[in-house]
């Protein structure tokens, strides 16, 4: 103990740097662990077929894209809104409105297509006026047509469209936007993981100080190293989350970090998943082309075919004499086809009313503020929840290497690891036995 009291009071400025390199040690491996939740976006290293991929890291949020989008579209459906919410929020009258330009301006190419494709001979010979007849009654039935699509879509909502599916696939498949909804959300959070490092570490490192003077061992300064590392994570999440309700000690109103900013995450969250997630161009696309786009198909394939024969019933026993039967038929689906080609430029006209309408962002940030605190918290924690010991694991093995570096480096003299090949040979050999009895090596 004297001599560890005199060798301080020579050293003093070697001493006092153990809890500067402690507080460095645990902001360095804090900010480590918050880019290895991210980065690298996709699998960087070596992949070997039917292993496990081991040699090399992915972000262990694009690791489980699929899980975090599952997570983030659980929270909206299941606490936020609801896709019959939402589709109840659209007028279909004012859909076939807003549609009716889109579609008056498509029609008269529809037709020529269609009729010049199947009876040529017979459109060419008719005459104008009569062609543009047949474009008014055609014009004319098409809102209602709209507003009957849109009825039914919305009455048998959970069988033409899958408001979880998309999400899902939307956000596995950018999973930079995924990144950008967990790194804004936790936003503050994340920066206080990297700062409390600063802070944990330089206590840590004043400790490891005093037991450094009165007690030298060689094992002492990597499993305080260690310890910086493991601790500085773990105890930064408990102080993110825990407590969720607020706990008065005193004059003191505690409460988890995430918790606090119940508001301000609501606000972001609600911004961010109404401008990039639950878009109007995201759920038309999904509508026409998810897991039950064929049943939308179908659905407006019958209402065009029988506002077709409605439209054609007077003159339709001469008009299958005059085309034939079959021909009728084609003539009927090729009209369906071209239709529902013409659909997704014409929805786009819809985006603007359909965002109003919906009010999604407004919904969404009003309704998560007003979550309970453990319904909130689902939020942010599985970003950390399932792999969280790896982040904790990997700060704990870079802190043992900064504690084995300040040993070699600061103490080396002291410690006897450089006196001579015995000495380098002997630290080894210790150092070989502390890890394989502590399970490490």
């Amino acid at each position: 103990m004297e001599s560890g009291i005199a060798d301080f009071l020579a050293n003093p400025w070697v001493y006092l740097s153990m809890p500067v390199i402690s507080a460095i040690v645990g902001y360095g491996t804090n900010v480590v662990a918050i880019y290895m939740m991210f980065h690298p976006v996709e699998f960087l290293g070596i992949k070997v077929k039917n292993w496990p991929n081991i040699l090399g890291w992915q972000g262990i949020i694009p690791r489980r894209a699929a899980h975090m989008a599952s997570v983030c579209v659980d929270t909206i459906t299941k606490h936020l809104i609801t896709q019959e919410e939402m589709f109840a929020r659209l007028d279909a009258e004012r859909i076939a409105g807003e549609l009716d330009g889109p579609l008056n301006a498509m029609i008269e190419d529809i037709v020529d297509k269609v009729m010049g494709e199947h009876q040529p001979t017979l459109w060419e010979s008719l005459p104008q006026v009569v062609k543009r007849q047949i474009y008014k009654r055609v014009k004319s039935e098409m809102p209602s047509v709209i507003s009957e699509i849109m009825e039914e879509i919305k009455t048998n909502i959970n069988q033409m469209y899958d408001l979880k599916d998309m999400v899902i696939t939307n956000l596995t498949k950018d999973k930079a936007l995924l990144n950008q909804i967990f790194a804004e959300v936790g936003h503050a959070e994340f920066k206080f993981i990297a700062r409390s490092g600063i802070y944990f570490g330089g206590l840590f490192g004043v400790l490891q100080m005093g037991v450094w003077v009165f007690y030298q061992e060689w094992w002492l300064l990597p499993a305080f190293g260690l310890a910086v590392g493991y601790a500085t994570n773990w105890i930064a999440l408990q102080m993110i989350f825990n407590p969720k309700e607020i706990v008065r000690v005193g004059p003191f109103r505690i409460q988890g970090l995430f918790m606090k900013r119940q508001e301000e995450v609501a606000r972001d969250f609600g911004k961010l998943v109404a401008a990039q997630v639950l878009t109007p161009a995201n759920i038309i696309e999904a509508i026409l082309k998810g897991p039950y786009s064929d049943k939308v198909f179908t659905t407006i394939g019958r209402h065009v075919q029988r506002t077709i024969d409605e439209q054609t019933s007077v003159a339709k026993p001469f008009v299958t004499f005059t085309v034939g039967t079959q021909a009728y038929r084609q003539m009927k689906a090729s009209a369906v086809t071209q239709i529902i080609d013409a659909l997704p430029d014409a929805l786009h006209h819809i985006e603007h009313y359909a965002n109003d309408a919906l009010d999604l962002e407004n919904t969404l940030s009003t309704r998560l503020a007003g979550l309970p605190p453990r319904d909130f918290e689902g939020m942010l924690r599985p970003a950390f929840e399932q792999d969280e010991w790896i982040l904790i694991a990997v700060g704990a093995a870079l802190g043992m290497m900064v504690g084995i570096f300040q040993l070699v480096v600061l103490f080396g003299d002291e410690m006897g690891i450089w006196e001579g090949e015995e000495g380098a040979a002997a630290a080894a050999q210790s150092a070989v036995q502390w890890l394989s009895a502590s399970g490490l090596g």
